[in-house]
């Protein structure tokens, strides 16, 4: 598919900060099954834009900006994707699988968590991809999808006691789970082109990949209860959230921010869903 991408994040700020630091992981990669025609990356204020890549080798825009009330970044695009069964080929990895096992506060298992990830491994008798699927699909239905019952900063244990989250939180139980088994996982950032009718998000998409032996990476969409297809733009990845956020900074100085998303995700030729 040929898909196009809009995604703008705007700041409001009240006082005025007295400067604002930001990173961007905005940028999708090439990899087999993913070819980014075209991308731009901009800023509502005259700053440098110094790009780099990070630790995991996601693609980052680094900036910083000194008092303002408003800031908006936004990012479009064209993505051309094929659909590989959700097995990743074609990235540069710098870390092992094995690096992928460590934990984060966003994605310590609980005890029913480990619970559940134990028995469905031993029901998969040890075959990694089964045991990956079943826990896709018992995450999503442990999880009902809800904005606004959880935020950035819950934890895997929280969403998965709560009942109830967004896409990230899917994300992290999954990994969380997977990994509490022995499996590495990782999580994902990117965007999704809905083609089942239901409404689109406003903000971008998140899902989890895990390592199978004699396959590689494999990616699994747990809010969706898909392994990843050509509808899915893979744009950055961490062990969790807060390493593959799209835009994450701080401000200095000022008072309250407030944060708006939007997202469009179209296949291009057609007209847009939102």
């Amino acid at each position: 598919m040929r898909l196009k991408i809009s995604h703008a994040t705007t700041y409001t700020y009240d006082p005025p900060p007295t400067g604002v630091i930001q990173v961007l992981r905005l940028t999708p990669g090439n990899h087999d099954g993913q070819y980014v025609a075209d991308w731009h990356v901009d800023v509502s204020v005259d700053a440098k834009l110094d790009m780099q890549h990070d630790a995991f080798g996601n693609v980052t825009h680094v900036f910083s900006h000194g008092p303002l009330t408003d800031l908006t970044v936004h990012v479009s695009g064209m993505v051309e994707t094929q659909d590989t069964g959700g097995v990743l080929k074609g990235t540069v990895e710098r870390f092992p699988p094995t690096f992928f096992l460590r934990a984060t506060p966003l994605t310590d298992a609980g005890e029913d968590m480990v619970g559940l990830a134990r028995q469905l491994f031993e029901e998969a008798k040890g075959n990694t991809l089964d045991f990956l699927h079943a826990l896709m699909m018992q995450v999503g239905d442990h999880l009902t999808f809800e904005t606004g019952a959880t935020d950035v900063t819950t934890s895997a244990a929280k969403a998965f006691e709560l009942k109830r989250g967004v896409c990230q939180d899917f994300a992290h139980v999954f990994s969380a789970c997977a990994r509490s088994v022995g499996v590495p996982a990782r999580f994902v950032s990117g965007h999704f082109y809905r083609t089942d009718g239901k409404p689109p998000k406003d903000g971008g998409h998140a899902w989890g990949e895990a390592f199978v032996p004699k396959l590689g990476w494999v990616g699994f969409d747990p809010a969706n209860g898909i392994c990843t297809t050509d509808a899915h733009v893979r744009v950055a990845i961490g062990l969790d959230y807060l390493g593959a956020s799209p835009v994450r900074g701080t401000y200095y100085g000022g008072g309250g921010e407030t944060m708006a998303v939007a997202v469009k995700v179209d296949q291009a030729g057609r007209q847009s869903q939102n």
